[in-house]
């Protein structure tokens, strides 16, 4: 199994601002504030968490292949 992927670069669908982060290994991040603009993300329908939703990286756990936050 290869190595799981700390860090994601999300970007806000709102106005195109990017930040990488560290994404938590053992919880779902729901909501995530854009430094650019202050929305407030939220998980696409059938997404685990804003980082499977806008990040350039899907979260720990489902690189894992496990299931997330279930």
């Amino acid at each position: 199994m290869s190595d799981v992927i700390a860090k994601s670069t999300i970007t806000c669908p709102e106005c195109g601002y990017q930040s990488t982060d560290e994404m938590p290994t053992n919880a779902c991040q729901w909501f995530y504030d854009c430094e650019g603009c202050g929305a407030v993300l939220k998980p696409k329908p059938g997404d685990c968490c804003v980082y499977c939703s806008y990040g350039d990286v899907k979260c720990p756990p489902i690189q894992a292949g496990r299931a997330c936050c279930g």
